[in-house]
């Protein structure tokens, strides 16, 4: 454990940060995990819908940066690939 006084208060934003990110990050899993099930159920409508949802959530952690744009731009091609199967 840090000592100095700036350490300690860096270790505390820290660990804040990665609570904070931590709930973001699953939510983001939750919201993908959602699509790929509406998906699998080949449920179209709720597949749009829970694809959109998914899409914010992604592009929000992207602009938070929790994930890396490039990385949110994958998860979003990706899904939305996936979705098409099923629309076409």
């Amino acid at each position: 454990m840090a000592n100095h006084k700036s350490a300690l208060k860096r270790a505390r934003q820290s660990e804040d940060r990665r609570m904070r990110n931590k709930i973001h990050k699953t939510r983001m899993k939750n919201m993908v995990k959602d699509v790929r099930l509406a998906v699998s159920e080949k449920s179209t409508e709720t597949a749009l819908k829970k694809l959109d949802t998914a899409k914010s959530v992604i592009a929000r952690a992207a602009k938070k940066n929790m994930i890396h744009s490039n990385t949110a731009a994958r998860k979003i091609s990706r899904l939305s690939r996936l979705v098409n199967t099923i629309t076409t």
